[in-house]
């Protein structure tokens, strides 16, 4: 049975001190449910601080948000795969659409980034999502499709078997709009029937598909209803550790 996931992408916020803090009131909060697996994605600056902070909890882990696409050399400022696994993180995310903007994260760079991320045994959490533009063609599930199959299908059996997939419309990150469960769950549904195509029904009925798109404390639990929604790739509410609760406990 696929696990139900929340993880937090804090994104650029939350000094070391500010994020001890929010992670402290995540961790005193007594309804949490240990069923659900409670991912937190802090700037790279605070991952083996937090990391120490959880180690003892196992419904807890640690992510990146992103690393480079090369395992080391001469690239200043950058943070390597390996570096982020001796923080003792054990998670990355990878193809999020605003490195995939900002950053120039082309899919033979997403493609080789994630080769790093396996190869010291971290799990990939990879982003896919189309564009407002798409969405109004109706070539959204094209969009969807080749993303998969240019940056994942490469990947041998036992290598997706580690992959979790964050499904973000672009058109819904950071904007406050947010797909109707309707919308999430039909490319939820969409993503799951591709993967049952490349590798088995197997392997697609245990891959955890998140949603991720301006999910919140109030349409939590209507989108993780959805029968292929296994949880969420929280942004802003990721940020406040009521909201971040109150979205644990919308299963």
């Amino acid at each position: 049975m696929r696990r139900k996931i929340v993880a937090g992408n804090w994104k650029m916020n939350k000094t070391l001190s500010q994020g001890l803090q929010l992670v402290d009131e995540i961790l005193s909060a007594q309804n949490t449910s240990s069923q659900v697996l409670k991912i937190i994605a802090p700037p790279f600056t605070h991952l083996s601080s937090i990391a120490e902070k959880i180690k003892s909890k196992p419904d807890f882990a640690i992510a990146a948000q992103d690393c480079h696409h090369q395992p080391s050399g001469a690239f200043t400022g950058e943070v390597s795969a390996e570096m982020i696994a001796s923080t003792g993180a054990k998670y990355v995310i990878i193809g999020h659409s605003e490195r995939r903007m900002y950053a120039g994260d082309t899919t033979d760079i997403l493609i080789q980034k994630l080769n790093c991320v396996l190869a010291v045994n971290l799990n990939p959490i990879f982003c896919i999502g189309e564009s407002s533009e798409e969405r109004n063609a109706n070539t959204h599930l094209e969009a969807i499709r080749a993303q998969i199959k240019d940056t994942l299908f490469h990947l041998s059996a036992a290598d997706f078997q580690k992959i979790v997939i964050a499904y973000e419309p672009v058109w819904a990150i950071g904007t406050g709009i947010t797909a109707t469960s309707y919308q999430a769950q039909g490319v939820h549904d969409f993503i799951r029937t591709e993967i049952n195509k490349k590798y088995g029904k197997t392997i697609s009925d245990a891959t955890s598909i998140l949603y991720g798109g301006s999910c919140n404390a109030q349409n939590a639990k209507e989108l993780f209803s959805c029968a292929d929604i296994d949880g969420g790739l929280i942004g802003g509410a990721s940020l406040k550790s009521t909201d971040f609760v109150s979205i644990t406990n919308s299963f």
